[in-house]
């Protein structure tokens, strides 16, 4: 009787413990998947990468301004993602490469979506 009041228990404890999970993964998906690209790259742009350290939208600080890159990457038919993933050679202020290369060790953690999205804020400054 006492394995069967132990086995009850434990059953209910584990059913319960599920419950409570679920709602909080699919509440963050649901916050993920309403996110435009440009919102998200802005969030990537000021947080995990960190990027705002050295961009600034219309003026140069350590590295180009996002509005330089932006022009430069699109008169050129450049892929800032490529740059990002440290596949492409860079195209704006190459003296400045060997700074931003320390941050290669953020950009390639990151996955295609979140290149995509910073790829789409950076050229929302061409608006």
């Amino acid at each position: 009787m006492k394995k069967l009041a132990l086995f009850a228990c434990l059953i209910l404890f584990i059913s319960c413990k599920k419950e409570s999970e679920e709602p909080f993964g699919k509440q963050e998906e649901t916050v993920k998947i309403s996110q435009t690209p440009e919102q998200l790259g802005k969030e990537l742009f000021e947080g995990k990468g960190n990027c705002v350290s050295c961009h600034q939208p219309n003026q140069k600080i350590i590295g180009p301004s996002i509005h330089e890159i932006a022009t430069i990457y699109k008169a050129q038919n450049g892929s800032i993602i490529s740059f990002l993933k440290d596949d492409a050679k860079p195209l704006v202020d190459p003296s400045q490469y060997e700074v931003m290369k320390t941050n290669f060790a953020i950009t390639k953690t990151m996955n295609h979506t979140e290149l995509s999205a910073l790829e789409t804020y950076i050229y929302s400054y061409l608006k």
